[in-house]
């Protein structure tokens, strides 16, 4: 019950980064930092001891700002620091579903620190602080997540999951290969919550999942199976209709659709490649890792995929 009520307090009061449409990149920016001091749940972090709440807070903070800022390479200098936070969180029941998220997005901080020892940093002007490391070009990213899931097995507690969702993605006409989005979301933990308040196995946000039926209190729907991967297709859905690309409705998901076509029309671009750069850093990373898995698991590409009805 604490769980219920840790992920019901969750506000959506305020624009969250990610999955509402009417956010620009530089809002998602800009924002991020305020949305996870607000919304961070105060009696969770409470069963901290004094210098473990500090840190723990100090450190979603951060995070958060950090996936949802400019650059991919900034991500590296957290790994460090979230294998040290990761326990703490673990140890508490409160704080169980921010360690569940952590461990998912652990790969992000990883692959993060893999680009940083291989991306050439820029060159530096005297007397001017060092600018910072350039994005890595999204087929560089391709390669990376490829290779880092080529021998990863599947966890063993996806199967009942993956049973039950593939035939919901293929009623709501989603490929059904995509529903291993929710093992980079959430590693198949529907407890996962992340700083900005989505939770369960898709991450959906609140204002998202009352957007496609669901409730966040008294009960949070997101929690339950059917439910979460009924929205999430639907969703998936729609960005697809949109957008008309899987790579370009998988960063929309993540970076929220208005973020999408800003980039898109700031750039004035049509591929996910032309505007990958200039995502924000998770969107980066999810939208590859996403890729990798699908050909990991299922032995296709995503362009390989059926597009969603209604082209």
């Amino acid at each position: 019950m604490k769980i219920l009520c840790l992920l019901a307090l969750i506000g959506s009061s305020l624009p969250a980064p990610g999955q509402d449409d009417t956010i620009t990149l530089d809002d998602v920016v800009q924002s991020a930092q305020a949305w996870a001091q607000e919304n961070l749940d105060e009696n969770a972090l409470r069963a901290l001891q004094g210098a473990d709440q500090q840190k723990v807070r100090q450190f979603l903070n951060e995070i958060q700002k950090q996936l949802h800022g400019e650059y991919v390479i900034d991500l590296a200098q957290l790994k460090d620091a979230a294998k040290a936070i990761l326990p703490i969180l673990e140890g508490h029941p409160e704080t169980l579903p921010y360690a569940e998220w952590l461990k998912a997005h652990l790969d992000y901080l990883e692959v993060a620190d893999e680009l940083r020892l291989i991306v050439p940093p820029p060159e530096t002007q005297p007397g001017k602080p060092p600018p910072p490391i350039p994005n890595p070009a999204p087929e560089k990213e391709r390669e990376i997540w490829i290779r880092r899931v080529s021998s990863r097995p599947r966890p063993d507690i996806a199967e009942s999951f993956v049973t039950r969702l593939k035939p919901i993605f293929a009623e709501e006409h989603i490929p059904s290969q995509l529903v291993w989005i929710a093992e980079v979301e959430s590693s198949f933990d529907p407890r996962a919550l992340s700083p900005a308040g989505a939770a369960g196995l898709f991450q959906l946000m609140p204002a998202t999942a009352k957007r496609y039926g669901l409730r966040t209190w008294p009960l949070d729907q997101r929690l339950s199976t059917e439910e979460s991967g009924r929205a999430a297709a639907r969703y998936l859905g729609e960005l697809h209709r949109r957008f008309k690309d899987w790579r370009l409705a998988l960063a929309a998901y993540n970076a929220g659709q208005g973020a999408v076509e800003n980039v898109l029309k700031r750039r004035n671009a049509r591929t996910y490649d032309d505007i990958a750069t200039h995502l924000p850093a998770e969107t980066q990373l999810f939208v590859p890792k996403v890729e990798a898995l699908v050909l990991r698991r299922e032995g296709v590409k995503l362009d390989e995929l059926s597009p969603a009805p209604g082209l």
